[in-house]
């Protein structure tokens, strides 16, 4: 699914009075409040699962075209653990 079908989908959801453009909104809404809150926190959606940012450590890698080691900085990322129930 992408963001288009989600948007048709969230619309249905909503009912007859709501409009694609009111979707869309609603989506990009919650969208961005999770983008913005999990910089500085854990967001955890009851029923549907927690994002969360990691840190990941500096490390030593290879380039897979020469071979040749090298550095690959410290970096943060956001990981997502689904809830039990969105795993039933």
């Amino acid at each position: 699914m992408n963001k288009a079908q989600l948007i048709d989908s969230i619309q249905k959801n909503l009912g007859e009075g709501a409009t694609r453009k009111c979707a869309a909104a609603a989506l990009d809404a919650v969208l961005t409040s999770i983008t913005t809150a999990v910089k500085t926190e854990k967001v955890q959606i009851i029923g549907f699962g927690t994002f969360e940012t990691k840190s990941r450590p500096a490390r030593t890698g290879h380039n897979p075209k020469t071979g040749a080691t090298m550095q690959i900085p410290a970096s943060k990322t956001v990981a997502f653990k689904a809830s039990s129930a969105l795993k039933k």
